[in-house]
């Protein structure tokens, strides 16, 4: 596994080798530097569908997302009936 700029060939010049994957052995074998990857991620490299599964399998993908963002919820604005008809009033804010 190589941090590559996307313009260049597949089989071109990398910028860093992170890690190795050999799926031929039993189990399969994936050695991953975490800080290397972590770097990489932090600065955007957009990862392939393979390295994201891999790099996921492995916990780097867990590691990289903020601890805040996991345990943030979606959710819709409750609607609250008035005077003039319904409002879209959101969970924060408070009732005069």
């Amino acid at each position: 596994m190589v941090a590559a700029d996307e313009r260049s060939p597949r089989d071109g010049k990398f910028i860093e080798i992170i890690g190795h994957y050999n799926p031929l052995t039993e189990p399969e074998t994936f050695v991953v530097d975490e800080e290397k990857a972590l770097k990489w991620l932090k600065y955007g490299a957009q990862p392939t569908g393979t390295a994201l599964r891999l790099l996921t399998k492995a916990g780097v993908v867990d590691k990289f997302k903020p601890v805040a963002e996991k345990n943030v919820r979606a959710t819709k604005p409750k609607k609250v009936k008035t005077k003039a008809g319904t409002k879209a009033k959101s969970t924060t804010e408070e009732s005069s």
